[in-house]
């Protein structure tokens, strides 16, 4: 008996491809806003926000996001998501971070990266192990194919610890999706990478389709006063 076709679902097939391209569009995003020199000292972490959303209005006519904007640096680097610290104006050598969580034609991208103003090396370090620890994090996730969020969370601590950091935040990652995406309502915590949920990250969903996760790693040092965060797809290479 011949083997039966295998059937695509054209649906997922179609969200996975969108997902990709655009989380492309925001490294092509942050790509323009390093080449085109708006990282710089002098200027506040709110106007440097607005001339990014400039930017990527211009690029892509981009003007809704799905969470808020972030642009933070110095000390504000030790803040968590949901915090709103004092404006800050970048110094001549200081370390910070973009969090964008731009919409392109109804898909989401959530993409976070950290620079340095500057040669500090301890604050070049902290740029690279944030990007280090991510693709741990990521290839951690690959191996365990059956991976509770409370467990890819702990591995991000232990991340943190093994290159000589503290983790800087409550969750290490959520989902994401079409927009409106996939709300996470009030403390809903099966949608975070969160200590205390112990939903499996490869599970389908309520409708039979594969979710696609976030992955953030966001590495602090409080004696220092210094933070770093790295955020991109986990789920869709």
């Amino acid at each position: 008996m011949a083997d039966q076709p295998q059937t695509v679902d054209h649906s997922e097939e179609q969200k996975v491809t969108e997902l990709r391209n655009a989380q492309d569009k925001a490294v092509r995003l942050f790509h323009e806003v390093e080449a085109r020199g708006l990282i710089r000292a002098g200027i506040t972490e709110s106007r440097l926000n607005q001339e990014v959303y400039d930017l990527a209005k211009q690029m892509y006519g981009i003007s809704t996001y799905w969470h808020k904007r972030i642009v933070r640096a110095g000390e504000n680097t030790l803040a968590p998501y949901a915090e709103n610290p004092p404006d800050h104006t970048l110094n001549e050598d200081d370390i910070l971070f973009l969090d964008l969580g731009p919409v392109f034609e109804q898909y989401e991208a959530d993409f976070g990266r950290t620079y340095v103003i500057g040669s500090d090396p301890l604050k070049l370090k902290l740029r690279d192990d944030v990007g280090k620890a991510f693709a741990d994090g990521k290839h951690y996730f690959q191996e365990h194919p059956e991976i509770r969020a409370d467990e890819l969370f702990a591995y991000a601590v232990s991340l943190a610890e093994k290159y000589g950091w503290e983790f800087g935040g409550p969750i290490a990652g959520h989902l994401i999706g079409q927009f409106p995406h996939e709300r996470i309502q009030g403390d809903k915590i099966s949608l975070y990478i969160h200590p205390e949920s112990d939903t499996v990250m490869n599970a389908l969903d309520e409708e039979g389709r594969p979710r696609h996760w976030i992955l953030e790693i966001h590495f602090v040092d409080k004696a220092r006063k210094i933070g770093g965060f790295f955020e991109e797809l986990l789920t869709i290479g």
